[in-house]
This record gives structure tokens, sequence and C-alpha cells, in this order.
């Protein structure tokens, strides 16, 4: 188990996961002001060991996420026949909520072997509390599909950069975290920036709007933002509450997931008055090589997302999954002959510096002291 204590970290690194739970920042630590020096206390060898490792996992994770998230909404397109879907698109976050209970459900299974089994909370009023984000992830999940039927993947990923704006305020709000000045500064610069890229060209086609996709499409990619930050930070609320095992936590949360997405499917038959049968024999229906890659990409996600969200914080995953915003634009313009505009590239390069200046560090916001030589007395 991991304990909980209280380590200090300068914003723009990593945390370890020893210490995620705690979360502190440099900026509110008043100890840390009094320090007359700029250096801490090199730790032992083991400790820098460790250190090393768990920072090449972050990497790793960071990666990987940025790497799924932009394939995410190019492989949705891709599924699409004629801009439409040949299969329901609302099995797509059920099959892939089965896969991630599947999934945790066997390394719970074999942490439960070991000699030390893991802490599991079995409390109903524990367990409850993993009902709100299901609920959340149910209506994104369909959001997010109906989104890229009105905009392309490199605006539907553009759009979602609205969740830092979102994420920020619910850290306030919910989470009770202080963001600096600048922190604060860079969130707007990155509404400028996404704003910025969607500002229509004024060569081949007409002026008469700013925005160059339907107002349907940006509207559903806010609320897309607005939802995914919600269940983000709700549930790094659930993940961090306690010391409980993370196979364990995502048992319950990827359980009430596969209930409420069922749930969904059989709303629609309702609604639909049995037209095309029930969902269970149809569930496969139109399905082909590159859904089940949707499947398996929203799968694959969603575990990343929780490591993070149990060893991190949101702002780590936001930071990910923004990157993908510049491999999305950069694969659309060869997969899907997206022109590249100025208004594009320099809404990119406007969101790039919004996230240095999110992230960077206390010690570069101020000239540090030249080091005096020492003299002989």
């Amino acid at each position: 188990m991991w304990k909980n204590t209280s380590r200090v970290r300068p914003r723009g690194t990593l945390p370890s996961r020893r210490g995620a739970l705690q979360g502190r920042n440099i900026v509110d630590s008043p100890e840390l002001a009094e320090v007359p020096n700029y250096s801490l206390p090199a730790a032992n060898t083991r400790d820098a060991s460790e250190g090393a490792e768990e920072t090449m996992q972050w990497y790793l994770v960071a990666a990987l996420l940025t790497v799924l998230t932009s394939s995410q909404g190019i492989l949705t397109t891709l599924s699409q026949s004629n801009g439409k879907y040949k299969y329901d698109y609302a099995t797509i976050p059920f099959l892939a909520e089965l896969f991630k209970l599947s999934v945790s459900s066997f390394f719970l299974w074999k942490e439960c072997q070991t000699s030390s089994p893991p802490r599991m909370t079995k409390e109903w009023r524990s367990i409850r509390l993993y009902l709100v984000p299901s609920v959340i992830y149910l209506v994104h999940n369909n959001v997010q599909f109906a989104t890229l039927t009105y905009v392309d993947p490199s605006t539907y990923q553009i759009l979602g950069n609205l969740k830092i704006v979102t994420t920020g305020i619910l850290f306030r709000l919910v989470l009770k975290r202080k963001l600096s000045n600048l922190q604060w500064m860079a969130i707007v610069l990155l509404a400028v920036g996404t704003t910025t890229s969607q500002v229509k060209g004024c060569g081949d086609a007409p002026c008469d709007s700013l925005f160059s996709a339907p107002l349907q499409g940006y509207m559903l990619g806010i609320l897309s933002a607005c939802l995914s930050a919600l269940a983000g930070v709700y549930t790094e609320y659930l993940m961090k509450k306690n010391n409980d095992s993370l196979y364990w936590q995502n048992v319950q949360l990827y359980t009430f997931g596969v209930i409420f997405n069922m749930g969904w499917l059989i709303y629609g038959d309702f609604k639909a008055g049995f037209e095309r049968g029930p969902w269970w024999q149809r569930l496969f229906n139109g399905y082909s090589v590159t859904t089940w890659m949707v499947v398996f990409n929203l799968g694959s996600t969603g575990l990343l997302v929780s490591w993070l969200m149990k060893y991190s914080d949101n702002i780590v995953k936001v930071y990910s999954t923004s990157m993908a915003m510049l491999l999305t634009m950069i694969l659309s313009v060869y997969l899907f002959n997206v022109r590249a505009t100025l208004q594009l590239f320099l809404g990119v390069i406007i969101c790039i510096i919004s996230l240095q200046m999110y992230f960077m560090p206390v010690n570069m916001l101020v000239e540090l002291p030249q080091q005096l030589p020492v003299t002989s007395k």
C-alpha cells in the first residue's frame, strides 16, 4: 500500500506515487518560502533510483495516453461510411466499459493471489459514490460520437482543450486547489488559442461566418469538454480518498459503467419501439476492424486515465491529452485532406505556449541569485 505522505513538489514536476494523495503545491508552502537557498537536500541512492523509475513510468503513461487520444477521433471518423455510422455507436462505450472491467478484474484477481491481499473498502456508502462518474462518462462518451458528425478530428481535439478551463475552475471549487495568477492567464490564453484556430479564412470561402463548422458541433464540443472535466475531477476525488487497490476501484467504477451503458441501450430500444430488435441481437452489426480498434482505444484510454487519477492529478492527464491535438492535426492533413490553415497553425502555437506557461516551474519565474565566489578570511 502506498503511504499518504506529505511531500512538497514544485509546480511543473510530476509527483511520486507515494506522495500523490497529498498533491501539495510549492506556492502554498509557507515553510518553503522561509528557506534562503533554492536547493533541497539530495535523496539517498535508493530514493533517487525509485524516483527515476517512477519518472519513466510517468513518461510512458503520458506518451501512450497522448498517442491513444490523438488516434481516437481519427479512428472514429474512419469507422464511418459516407459520413454515417453503419453500427449503433451507443454500443461502443458499452463494449469499452466491458473491456475495462474485464482487464481490471483480471489484475485484481492476480493481486488477491499474492501473500499480501490488496485493501478493498466494501461498504455500500463508499461503493455508491462510483455511480456518479459512470453516469457522466455515459453521457460524455455518446456526446463524443455526436460531435464528430459535425466537426473534423482536429477541431474536435482543439475544442476538447477547453476542458483545461473547466478543470481549473473545478479544481478551485470542488477540490479547493489554488492556481497561481500565471496559471489562470495560461487558461485564458488557451481559450484564445482555441478560438483563433476556428476563425474562418477569407480566401476560397466566404467570410459571412467566423466558424467553419455547424454551431451544433461547437456546442457539443464544449459540452463534451465540460463533462470530461467534471468526470475527471470527481474520479480523482474517488481514487484518492483512500488507499484502496486501483484495480478494486476500477472494478467498482466500470461495473456501474457497464450497467448504465446497458440501461442506455435498453432505453434506446424502447424509444425506437424495438424496430431494429433488441440491442443484444444487433450488438456487433456493422462492426469492422476499425470499429473494434475504436473499442480497444476507448477502453485502453480509460485504464490509463484511471492510473493517472490515482497516482497523479487531472492536470497531468489534461496535459497529455492536449498534446494529442498536434498529432491529430498532422494526421488529419494526410488522412482526410484537411487544409492546415494559418488560423489553425497560430491557434496550435498559442495553445502550446499556454501549456508551457501553465506548467512552468516556480524557479523559472524569478532570477536566481548568482553564486558568489568563496573568499578566504
